[in-house]
């Protein structure tokens, strides 16, 4: 792969390939015919998943442990041929491996079957009725009109498609990208539909597909059609976690909707096309400020109108002409995607047609017209601001259109600037509830796996205000923020020496740690060598003999006996290849990088083959004790753990974009890790609560948060126990600001770490509250209050995750506290106090310990 995944697509591309391996399995020796389904986010990269996939079905996998499978076809199929076109753009990009094995189905395809180690894209409209793939086309012969196969030799693509079923040798796999496109129960997709279903059941002696795998962020109706087809296995369907993909920065993290109040009169379409254009030009100047800053290219962010269906020429003028009297583009800046393909005569000005994906990396469109292009596959990660013409009532839709516009420009977020990693869609003509109901369960799920969990770490803002950091604050309290830490939760799967190798390999290539790859090979060679030669030394000698020895019993029985019994045991010495599968397996475990290298420092520089061979038997003995292997782990842990403190404010100097790679390492410790935190220059927040009525209501202001409007406040919904909180603590001695801690993962918001009793899994928990004050010396000091209810099932391990995080860098904080209220007292809980802290690690009951003596009246 060219690319590094994140962690969640790794651990998506590994459960697809054990889909793949079961479902193979299942159909070489009993027939059986699988499907499954990949459901992610839009945006959060599928494409580059299934390119993992890929290559790793062709060629294997070491990281994966996955064999390949010489006989594997796939049929990558849409419903678009632009987004198959864009699908092998972007498969190509990210899979080195796989740049000529993408091929496109034309009409003149001439193959009698498809080649294994090959990938086929075929779109709906190529298998219609009237395509010449299906139909052949009509020739003139001696006067009469004759009907010939299509390239005049050969076969139909059903030919090809049963042709290669049908060889014993080759395997089919069939990709349905955007697979709830062909599986729509409306009319008008009914001949589209009924082309897949039968693509993927057979028809007219085609044999059925035998392995379908369906990809959307949508994929309900993929899994209903599924239901209903028999003869066909279920494989588990792979779920990719929303707040993973959010945490990567590959999502924008907020989705700014302008729609207007239900029950209001007047037509708001003119006046909303207005406010987008105002949006996307100070989009443009943020854009411009930060990339000459960083010494990037323009991102050029991208206004998108999407017109009705029935827009006429003179619906066009008049939207470009509100445009044009509020931003002064230049000539050509205008083009659309509409399904005409040609260029629009619009008054004087010619519009011309640009396929979609050429869109992203064509800067000088800055305005897109598109009608239904938009929700279908289309994709622009520079589309910053959206405006619609078009009534839109169906969640699926709805959902699409919204994900085709969360993608961030630079696949990274933005530090301090949360407006660059916002996008805006105002919707004038979309049904209100159904808008907002989609907006919720993209943003407000439970944070599990897959599209329809929701993604916890978005926002849906409706009509917002922008924050920026409030004048009233001495900015040294700003300074002050920014150095308390914040937890970074390990990552599931660690890979500890793999992470060491990346992290040296980053050192080194921005100079922060001359020759820090040779550095931490030495250093685990070092460590390797000390033990084997101590504590594993008799293991060691053990491993080397199963390594080189094959074991195994002879087994006799008589016809009519009482089954098999053993007789004799035997042993034989392992043959070369027999060892090196041994040396490669360790690979697995140590990192094939440190195998190799650790090989080749036992074997010494002038080595001969017999030295190598033994070289590599130590190796294989060394991945058979799983002791040694996790004490390797824990020291490339241990090393990156030491460097990462050691170079931080080296780091610091750094771009945000190279920032970004070492905090993705430190996010794959296997233990929490602290970071500081990072105050937005410029932010946004809803002023208004909306009702479950749909009735709107002022949200109560206070000042002196660190973030506030212009007019210096900051709006919050704060219950009860919150409110009294606050208004106790602005009252305290010194009081000179205080800070709203963000309930979702970001950098402006304060971390405490906990394992999930159930799972046994690292959360976190965010308090409500930092309070900043001046002390007796006149130093800054921060108090960090949590306001929290006693009687919620993660109250006690959460108590007990903020004593472990007070131990850990409490001497960040002059107070940190619980509190509850309790018969309508509210009591609080001195983490500070060690005896505190004791009761809590030994307490089963949280309400028990408020009322107990540790607990004092706050």
């Amino acid at each position: 792969m060219r690319y590094t995944l994140h962690d969640y697509q790794e651990d998506a591309v590994k459960n697809v390939l054990r889909n793949l391996e079961m479902a193979r399995a299942a159909y070489k020796q009993f027939g059986s015919l699988s499907q499954f389904s990949l459901t992610a986010l839009t945006g959060a990269g599928k494409t580059v998943m299934a390119a993992g996939v890929l290559e790793a079905l062709f060629f294997g996998s070491d990281e994966y442990n996955f064999v390949a499978d010489p006989g594997a076809v796939v049929l990558w199929f849409s419903d678009d041929p632009s987004l198959n076109h864009q699908s092998r753009i972007r498969i190509q990009a990210a899979a080195s491996e796989l740049d000529n094995r993408l091929i496109v189905v034309e009409t003149d395809f001439a193959d009698t079957k498809f080649k294994p180690g090959h990938i086929y894209f075929l779109n709906t409209q190529k298998l219609s009725k009237n395509s010449r793939l299906v139909k052949g086309e009509l020739v003139q012969e001696d006067g009469k009109l004759l009907q010939v196969r299509p390239d005049l030799l050969q076969s139909s693509i059903y030919d090809v498609i049963r042709n290669t079923i049908e060889d014993k040798e080759l395997t089919l796999y069939m990709v349905l990208d955007e697979a709830h496109r062909g599986m729509s129960t409306s009319n008008s997709e009914k001949e589209r539909t009924t082309i897949v279903q039968r693509l993927i059941n057979g028809q007219n002696g085609v044999p059925p597909i035998p392995i379908v795998w369906g990809i959307s962020a949508t994929v309900d109706r993929f899994t209903n059609a599924m239901k209903n087809v028999t003869n066909r296995t279920a494989q588990p369907a792979v779920l990719v976690d929303s707040e993973k993909v959010q945490e990567s920065g590959l999502l924008k993290d907020d989705i700014v909707l302008g729609i207007p109040e239900a029950g209001g009169s007047g037509t708001y379409d003119f006046t909303l096309l207005r406010r987008a254009v105002d949006k996307i030009k100070a989009s443009d100047d943020a854009w411009k400020q930060y990339t000459d800053e960083q010494g990037l290219e323009p991102v050029a962010p991208l206004l998108v109108v999407q017109m009705a269906d029935n827009a006429t020429n003179e619906d066009i003028h008049n939207v470009l002409s509100a445009i044009y009297e509020q931003w002064a583009l230049p000539n050509g800046a205008v083009a659309h995607v509409f399904g005409e393909h040609r260029s629009l005569q619009i008054g004087r000005e010619e519009i011309p047609y640009i396929p979609p994906e050429q869109v992203q990396d064509t800067k000088r469109i800055r305005v897109l017209l598109a009608k239904s292009a938009i929700s279908t596959g289309w994709d622009c990660p520079r589309a910053e601001v959206l405006m619609s013409f078009r009534p839109a009532k169906d969640e699926t839709h709805i959902t699409q259109l919204l994900g085709r516009m969360m993608r961030t420009p630079l696949a990274r977020r933005i530090p301090k600037n949360q407006l660059l990693n916002s996008v805006d869609c105002l919707l004038p003509f979309f049904d209100r509830q159904t808008a907002k109901s989609v907006a919720e369960r993209l943003t407000k799920g439970t944070g599990g796996a897959g599209g329809d969990e929701g993604n916890p770490n978005q926002r849906v803002l409706i009509d917002p205000v922008d924050l920026s950091q409030n004048a009233e604050i001495d900015p040294q309290v700003v300074t002050f923020f920014e150095q308390l830490p914040t937890a970074v939760l390990p990552s599931k799967d660690v890979k500890p020496i793999k992470r060491l190798t990346a992290l040296a390999t980053a050192l080194s290539k921005d100079g922060l740690l001359e020759g820090a790859v040779e550095k931490a090979f030495s250093q685990l060679h070092d460590f390797l060598d000390a033990k084997v030669s101590g504590e594993y030394q008799t293991r060691m000698e053990r491993g080397r003999e199963e390594v080189q020895t094959m074991k195994g019993e002879e087994l006799r029985a008589r016809m009519g006996g009482n089954g098999l019994a053993p007789t004799r045991s035997f042993s034989e010495e392992a043959d070369p290849r027999a060892i090196e599968a041994s040396f490669q397996a360790s690979g697995r475990l140590l990192s094939n990088q440190l195998a190799k290298s650790y090989a080749a420092h036992i074997a010494g520089p002038d080595a001969e083959e017999d030295e190598f061979l033994e070289s590599h038997i130590d190796v294989a003995a060394i991945g058979q004790i799983p002791d040694l292997v996790r004490d390797v782990e824990f020291e490339a842990d241990r090393i990156a753990h030491q460097w990462l403190q050691d170079t931080r404010a080296q780091r610091s100097a750094l771009s945000d974009a190279q920032q970004e790679i070492y905090f993705r390492l430190e996010k794959q410790s296997t233990r929490p890790w602290y970071n500081t935190m990072l105050l937005p220059v410029a932010a946004q927040t809803n002023s208004r609560e909306r009702r479950a009525d749909d009735s709107e209501v002022d949200l109560p202001t206070y000042r002196l948060h660190l973030l506030s409007t212009e007019a210096g406040v900051y709006p919050a919904e704060l219950n009860t126990w919150e409110g009294k909180v606050l208004e106790q603590e602005i009252q305290g001695q010194g009081f000179v600001g205080w800070y709203r801690n963000p309930s979702r993962g970001l950098r402006d918001s304060l971390a405490v770490p906990y394992k999930d009793p159930t799972t046994g899994n690292w959360k976190p928990m965010r308090p409500d509250f930092l309070f900043f004050s001046r002390d007796d010396d006149g130093q800054f000091v921060a108090d960090l209050i949590d306001p929290h209810g006693y009687h919620l099932i993660d109250a006690l391990p959460k108590l007990r995750g903020l004593a472990d995080f007070t131990e850990a860098v409490g001497q960040s904080f002059r107070r940190i506290e619980a509190v509850a209220e309790v018969d309508n007292v509210l009591w609080k809980l001195d983490l500070k106090d060690e005896a505190v802290r004791a009761a809590i690690r030994e307490a089963t009951d949280t309400k028990a310990l408020y009322l107990s003596q540790i607990a004092t009246s706050y």
